[in-house]
């Protein structure tokens, strides 16, 4: 078997690490470096690279806190990052070589959300093979929302009844390259008055990524007599448009806003797209489940896949050695 060898991401990589998610089977926009660092003041950096001599084989997008390392706790998904020619056998011994190489660098265990499967863009689950080789332990599991646009699917009686209520009302959807409408007035309000929250992103912060990511991340707005009532942000990758964020802002009646938004993105503006994920519904690392969210997303059309986290014992590198025959 060939012999991996690890290191640790260093600012000379930028170029090679971009250039090799842009080709991975694996991987989307969120693995680029900038949009990696966009919180690096709030992350220890830890990411890998697994190597075949000079070749890079593998990146693992990752940080470090204490004694564990993590698939990245500021990204939504992660894992190992590999092209289509990385054979599954190979992918096991990758996998061993970054376990090896934590385990002497004292870092006792790591956690990986792995990519869930609609973001692939062939398939790619060599990784959740290995976990299982490795005995990884699951310690969470998220359920995802998603329209298959490839294959027929139905709106719920009460969502068409709220898309005729948008029409009646004279909604309108705007796309807007400026967040601050959103963000200020409908999205942080909603978030500090229900929840006592605040966005993952900051209005900068999204700003900033929106400069590197033009193409990928899209903001939808509606108005109501010119007044903004709703809107979303939409992350777009190859395969799949994500809904980063959903909310409205209607003060004494429903006007229909959010059901009109989403059947004018599903069935006009991302109609050419394989997947339509509303995200998550869960709280809780998964175990409690927002039956009303869920229900609204899946009033779309939509069905049900899972997002599963691991930890595993960087130890366990040695339960790898003798599973190849």
């Amino acid at each position: 078997m060939k012999n991996y060898s690890v290191k640790q991401y260093q600012e000379s990589d930028y170029d090679s690490w971009n250039t090799f998610v842009n080709q991975a089977k694996n991987a989307t926009f969120l693995f680029h470096r900038d949009f990696m660092e966009y919180h690096k003041d709030r992350f220890e950096d830890f990411s890998l690279m697994v190597f075949d001599g000079e070749k890079t084989v593998a990146v693992l997008p990752a940080n470090r806190a204490g004694e564990h390392v993590y698939s990245h706790q500021g990204l939504t998904y992660g894992g190992l990052v590999y092209k289509e020619n990385l054979k599954l056998a190979s992918v096991i011994q990758v996998f061993k070589a970054v376990l090896f190489y934590l385990n002497e660098n004292k870092i006792t265990k790591i956690q990986i959300k792995t990519l869930p499967s609609i973001y692939h863009n062939k398939p790619a689950e060599e990784l959740n093979y290995a976990l299982f080789l490795a005995e990884a332990q699951l310690i969470r599991r998220d359920t995802l929302a998603v329209i298959d646009l490839s294959k027929p699917f139905q709106f719920s009686k009460i969502r068409k009844r709220g898309i005729q209520k948008g029409v009646s009302n004279g909604l309108i959807v705007k796309e807007e390259n400026d967040f601050k409408s959103f963000w200020n007035q409908v999205l942080i309000p909603n978030l500090q008055s229900r929840h006592n929250a605040e966005p993952v992103h900051t209005l900068e912060e999204i700003q900033l990524l929106k400069s590197h990511f033009d193409k990928n991340i899209r903001q939808f707005n509606v108005y109501y007599n010119e007044e903004i009532v709703a809107g979303t942000t939409v992350f777009e990758s190859e395969n799949v448009v994500h809904c980063q964020y959903i909310s409205k802002y209607e003060e004494q009646e429903n006007l229909g806003s959010l059901d009109f938004l989403y059947d004018h993105l599903i069935n006009n503006v991302f109609a050419h797209k394989h997947f339509f994920d509303f995200g998550i519904s869960n709280e809780n690392q998964g175990k409690t489940l927002n039956d009303g969210l869920s229900y609204w997303k899946e009033s779309f059309g939509a069905n049900i896949i899972v997002h599963d986290f691991y930890e595993v014992a960087t130890i366990h590198f040695s339960k790898l050695e003798n599973v190849l025959k």
